[in-house]
């Protein structure tokens, strides 16, 4: 459980998947959301089970299973709405996507309580991923929380060679022209595994330090995914593994995990 002014946020991680799912509770009026739902459900259950919260919203940051397994749980069980981005929507299986309530876009605004909760459309990782930063009226950054999916991590970045992705522009512009344009101080609340700081990031992570011009890329010859590539960066991954930036022969980049890539 972490304190962070005028909000309180749980956290419940998954065992196999390392996913994050988070109960943010203004603490005000008691009002909830859920961001993502992919880990179990009994380290949240607590303060909506005895009422000391109540949920409004479940958030999705993303279609993948290890996000939205207990959408349909948490929704059945409580009333609230499964709220996920316009561009994301498509890519829902049938049963999920029949959960959905209305369909977020870039910008959008959903009052909790006191806090406000801004959408901020981040592509890349999947069409319609969304970033949700937590704020309260004048609150300073160091008392905000923004939640990045599957786009930035602690240390590492989202892939974009998975299910649903767009490219590897839509992730960097992402990165470094929306997230990075919030206060450096804002702490981040990722889909996978530890908690972070924009400033941590932006000193620290690997991938934004070669986009920043600060690490060389490494111009490797490699294989990935039966291809000819150019190894550019091989950096430690949220899980103990690897992920790299990697650029094939066409000249087209992507993010692709470091298993692939030999």
């Amino acid at each position: 459980m972490r304190y962070n002014g005028p909000m309180r946020i749980l956290s419940s991680l998954h065992p196999r998947f390392l996913s994050n799912s988070y109960l943010l509770i203004d603490e005000a009026s008691g009002e909830a959301a859920l961001i993502d739902s992919g880990a179990p459900m009994e380290p949240l259950l607590p303060p909506l089970e005895s009422g000391e919260a109540k949920l409004r919203y479940i958030l999705c940051t993303h279609h993948h299973h290890d996000h939205i397994e207990h959408n349909a749980d948490f929704a059945h069980r409580f009333g609230a709405p499964v709220l996920a981005a316009q561009a994301e929507a498509p890519l829902f299986p049938p049963a999920q996507r029949a959960l959905l309530g209305p369909l977020l876009e870039d910008g959008d605004s959903l009052p909790l309580g006191r806090l406000e909760i801004r959408c901020l459309l981040i592509p890349g990782h999947t069409a319609g991923q969304l970033a949700f930063l937590a704020q309260a009226p004048n609150s300073p950054p160091a008392t905000q929380a923004l939640f990045t999916g599957d786009t930035l991590f602690r240390g590492s970045v989202g892939g974009t060679m998975g299910p649903g992705h767009t490219s590897f522009e839509d992730l960097h512009h992402s990165i470094m022209e929306v997230l990075m344009s919030l206060p450096r101080e804002t702490p981040i609340h990722p889909g996978h595994c530890e908690p972070s700081t924009l400033a941590e990031e932006w000193e620290h992570n690997p991938f934004v330090q070669l986009w920043r011009g600060l690490l060389p890329s490494a111009e490797q010859p490699a294989e990935a995914f039966g291809k000819p590539v150019t190894l550019m960066l091989r950096a430690q991954d949220y899980d103990g593994g690897s992920k790299c930036q990697i650029r094939f022969p066409d000249g087209r980049i992507a993010i692709a995990p470091g298993s692939r890539v030999h």
